[in-house]
C-alpha cells in the first residue's frame, strides 16, 4: 500500500509540474514580449477561479488556463491519495480507518469547496 500511495504522489506531482511548465512556455509564447505593468495589482480573472472556467479557457486556447490546471492538479493529488487510502483500508475490513480517512476526506472535500463544517 505504501508504494502505491508513493506512486500516486510522485505521478501526480509530475504530472502537475509538466503540465504547469507547459503551460508556462506557452504562455512566454504568447505574451513574452508584452511589458508587464506592476503598479496596478490585477487578480486572477474570474473564469480562472472554478474548474469549469479552467477547462473552458484550456478548450480557447489559454496559456494561463493551462498553468492554473496544473495547479490544480497538484491540489488533487493528496486528494487522491486519500481516496486511495480508503479503498485501502476497506480492501483490508478496517472500518476504523475507513471512518476515519471518511472525515479526513469529508474535511478535504469542504474546504476546497469552500463549505465550513
Amino acid at each position: 500500500m505504501d508504494r502505491l500511495i508513493g506512486g500516486l504522489l510522485r505521478a501526480g506531482v509530475i504530472l502537475s509540474a509538466g503540465v504547469t511548465l507547459a503551460g508556462g512556455f506557452w504562455h512566454l509564447a504568447q505574451t513574452g514580449t508584452a511589458l508587464p505593468d506592476y503598479r496596478i495589482f490585477h487578480g486572477e480573472p474570474a473564469e480562472l477561479r472554478s474548474v469549469t472556467g479552467v477547462l473552458h479557457g484550456i478548450a480557447q486556447g489559454h496559456s494561463a488556463a493551462l498553468i492554473q490546471f496544473g495547479l490544480l492538479l497538484l491540489v488533487a493529488t493528496p486528494v487522491a491519495r486519500v481516496v486511495l487510502c480508503v479503498m485501502a483500508f476497506a480492501a483490508e475490513r478496517d472500518r476504523t480507518y475507513v471512518a476515519i480517512t471518511l472525515i479526513v476526506l469529508a474535511v478535504l472535500v469542504a474546504s476546497l469547496s469552500g463549505l465550513s463544517l
